[in-house]
């Protein structure tokens, strides 16, 4: 059981929470623009100064003038807007995609958020100053002819950091709680204290220490702001419950952050005024709670043994911060709407597992963090589970009870596979123990660890269909010339040109990549952030600058089971059987097999035969282009065409699937991965790190593969691709446990960046006491054969079609989408339709 005892007792909701919760969802989210006012204020008063300077002089304006609320019934304060789940923007990051959808973002299928003309007028003024001054206008800069043209042609795309900040980050929670934002002032002081103005570095530190002193001030300022007001609500309120309530809090927020909490209540609203003001500091999401329970248990323990607090108003106040982890919002392009659709922050908080000494430390709070997750059933945090072989089977049940209710939340980790790939990347043993999750599935050591997670999304099936057209995309030389596809004698021939156009394209990846981690450094260093990472004032570094203590890069591919299928299914039709020629399959795919194909289809072709006649010498006119046209549908549409296509999807059908336990195709599944993980382990960052490979796609598998074409598996053109390691939708027929034991079979250790396997289960096959043990069984099954994450979606199709046909009665319909969990109703319905694809499983 570990270091402490824990109560699995559960306790009721307050009533508060479901009013909570309703005030938080009455209206759309809205657009703010009193940040983007602010900071370009500042940056107009201290244009000559220092850039870390003006970062942390940016901070103190908006944090001492930025409209300020406690809203209705609150126990936890603090709100970077005015509006419930609003949102302020950041144009130091990018704006233009914004101002280009002031129009459409209101009505856009993905997130939409309203937005005031007045607000409109205000951001474009604010914006003008930023023309040429952005991260992303200096990024491209930074990046080679190439790698631009790679991303146009949507081979991968780095908008995560390319359009908004970094994010991805677990802080020293634990030492503000301590010592408060006076104690880390208190140490830059002494740092700087120590220096000698003839140091070498004495400059660049000197001023770094001045702006963490300044940006500790700002959150100090902040607080008390909060305080005041509060008082003053006070001062005015009638109801006698409410006012003793506003004075606690005004009292409180007098005290933390500034100080070290003296409580659990104290504990709650300093963490939480850390939250909010990392995402008010920079627009990068995934800034992630980590091990909540741990650093946040001895305040519990403390004020529970005096008496002083009851489990049920400690329940309360956590079920409060996860409300309030529901109000903190963000605005991404359209594009990014889709693939991040559901309003998501991905804020991952994780319980249970063992300590730095290898000892199992779930404690009470553990289990009220799931306790939590069920009395507010909101997306965020994004809740989950360490599990190893000592962790208290209890928890997991209880964990699985959570599961149950089809919230998609938790989701499960591998102590087993993530602490010695985190070793193997350079962590000590007691840092790699003391792992937390990232965002969607990244997992990293707190408060020491700039991963650069989620740095860009590699699309494994571009390549593929580069190799059909020996690198050529829309008439344009994209990718090296590795030969024609139908004079290729040898599978290892074919294999090798995807790995040829792999590497090709990996490349200029981190090429991509780099040049925005180059950007960041220069524009947008961030003072707050790095003063509660290790070891940023020692060094006198930003994390943009390479001050943590560990620096990653870490992309994520997918399409895995896509590419293992596909090239599978190639080897056995084409090489080893001869049952499909090599220009038979190539017509296929640039036929859709037959399906027809879209009018972008059409028009790309158009565009490529007009092309290659202009470069011939033939002229290209409106007549020539129709005939053009005529000819391309004709051929796309004859019947022998459609018979080709029929017959070599059901050869296709006929080979064997990725997700099925067959020990010989997950082997070549393995393979393939490899052609995405071991390239990038080559490649270095400006911070002094290594890139380490993710497999997962967050949920920009169903936009980006509605820019892919047909795929050699039987995947038809634009449809989505396959989910982080998980088997293609519907392929995976055998059962869940042979899909879990397929997807164990892949390296999960060489993906240290993360790894993500969904599985969808009907209701009925977690009913009762014996549901959930086979349920914890599959998990630790899998786990034993060194899988590294678990998610699961409970619901049925039938509820899933209904809620898309009667969306107002499903309002609070929450499932898994990929990393994490959202709304169902707020999703994109092509993002909704790949969620009701996914295999069904059961018992």
């Amino acid at each position: 059981m570990g270091l402490y005892t824990y109560d699995s007792t559960p306790i009721p909701k307050s009533d508060r929470i479901p009013k909570l919760v309703e005030n938080l969802y009455a209206k759309m989210p809205e657009i703010e623009s009193a940040r983007a006012v602010l900071i370009t204020e500042s940056y107009k008063q201290t244009e000559n100064e220092p850039m870390i300077i003006r970062r942390a002089k940016a901070f103190q304006h908006i944090l001492e003038n930025i409209p300020i609320t406690i809203r209705d019934l609150e126990l936890v304060v603090g709100s970077s807007t005015l509006a419930p789940r609003g949102c302020q923007t950041f144009p130091e990051f990018s704006y233009e995609w914004l101002e280009a959808e002031f129009d459409t973002v209101e009505t856009r299928s993905a997130d939409p958020f309203y937005i005031s003309e007045q607000t409109k007028k205000e951001l474009k003024e604010a914006n003008a100053y930023w023309k040429g001054r952005t991260t992303s206008d200096l990024a491209t800069a930074y990046m080679e002819p190439e790698t631009l043209l790679d991303i146009e042609h949507n081979i991968f795309t780095p908008g995560n950091y390319f359009y908004n900040g970094v994010g991805h980050v677990t802080v020293k929670y634990g030492e503000v709680l301590e010592i408060g934002f006076s104690g880390i002032r208190k140490k830059a002081e002494d740092e700087l204290a120590s220096m000698k103005v003839s140091d070498g570095n004495y400059q660049t530190k000197s001023r770094f220490l001045e702006a963490v002193m300044i940006s500790c001030d700002a959150a100090i300022t902040y607080a008390r702001r909060y305080a005041k007001l509060a008082l003053e609500m006070a001062e005015k309120c009638s109801d006698p419950v409410r006012k003793k309530e506003l004075l606690i809090i005004a009292q409180n927020c007098a005290n933390v952050p500034e100080k070290g909490a003296t409580g659990f209540y104290e504990a709650c609203q300093s963490f939480w005024f850390v939250q909010q003001l990392l995402q008010i500091e920079s627009s990068g999401h995934s800034i992630s709670p980590g091990r909540f329970d741990q650093y946040m248990y001895p305040y519990y323990k403390k004020d529970l043994d005096s008496g002083k607090i009851t489990r049920e108003f400690a329940q309360e106040l956590l079920d409060c911060i996860w409300v309030k982890l529901n109000d903190l919002n963000k605005c991404r392009d359209a594009a990014s709407a889709e693939g991040f659709a559901g309003y998501s922050l991905f804020q991952n908080l994780i319980a249970g597992g063992q300590n730095e000494d290898g000892i199992d430390v779930t404690n009470d709070l553990s289990f009220m963090c799931i306790t939590s997750s069920m009395h507010v059933f909101l997306p965020m945090p994004s809740l989950s589970v360490r599990v190893w072989n000592g962790s208290p089977h209890e928890f997991l049940i209880y964990a699985a009870e959570l599961t149950r209710t089809g919230i998609g939340l938790p989701a499960y980790y591998n102590d087993e596979v993530i602490i010695p790939s985190l070793e193997s990347r350079g962590l000590t043993l007691q840092d790699a123990r003391d792992y937390n999750i990232i965002g969607c599935v990244e997992p990293q050591k707190s408060g020491k660890t700039n991963g650069w997670h989620d740095a860009a999304f590699f699309n494994m099936c571009r390549p593929l269909e580069l190799v059909f057209s020996n690198g050529v995309d829309k008439g344009v030389q994209i990718g090296p010339k590795t030969g024609n596809v139908e004079d290729m004698k040898t599978f290892d021939e074919f294999y090798d040109a995807y790995k040829a156009q792999m590497d090709y394209a990996i490349a200029l990846l981190v090429n991509a990549d780099n040049a925005i981690d180059m950007a960041h450094a220069e524009r947008a260093p961030l003072p707050f952030l790095a003063s509660m990472v290790d070891d940023c004032i020692k060094r006198g570094k930003t994390l943009e600058q390479g001050g943590a203590v560990y620096n990653f890069t870490g992309p994520q591919g997918f399409g895995v089971a896509n590419m293992a299928d596909a090239l599978y299914a190639v080897k056995k039709l084409v090489y080893d059987e001869n049952k499909i020629t090599m220009h038979d399959l190539k017509m296929a795919l640039s036929t859709n097999y037959g399906k027809g194909l879209s009018s972008d289809d059409v028009a790309e072709m158009v565009s490529e035969v007009a092309s290659a006649m202009k470069s011939a010498g033939q002229p290209v006119g409106e007549k020539e282009v129709a005939a053009i046209l005529k000819t391309v549908v004709a051929a796309t549409e004859s019947e022998q065409v459609k018979a080709n296509g029929e017959r070599i999807l059901k050869l296709i059908d006929a080979v064997p699937k990725f997700g099925n336990d067959i020990p010989e195709v997950d082997a070549f599944a393995r393979d393939v991965a490899y052609t995405y993980t071991k390239p990038l382990e080559k490649y270095k960052n400006p911070r002094g790190g290594m890139f380490q490979a993710g497999l997962y796609p967050v949920s920009a598998n169903v936009p980006l593969g509605g820019q892919t074409g047909a795929t050699p598996d039987g995947r038809l053109a634009h449809m989505p691709v396959a989910d982080g390691v998980s088997p293609s939708a519907g392929k995976d027929v055998n059962g869940p446990t042979a899909a879990a034991n397929s997807v164990s079979r892949l390296d999960h250790f060489i993906a240290s960046n993360g790894t993500l396997f969904n599985q969808k289960f009907h209701p009925s096959a977690l009913s009762g006491r014996e549901g959930l043990e086979k349920f914890v069984g599959l998990i630790q099954s899998y786990f034993d054969q060194k899988g590294s994450h678990m998610q699961f979606n409970v619901v049925s199709r039938e509820t899933l079609l209904d809620a898309q046909k009667h969306p107002e009665q499903y309002k609070h319909l929450v499932v898994r989408v990929a990393g994490y969990s959202a709304l169902f109703t707020t999703l994109s319905k092509s993002l909704q339709d790949d969620i009701i694809r996914r295999t069904e499983q059961g018992f």
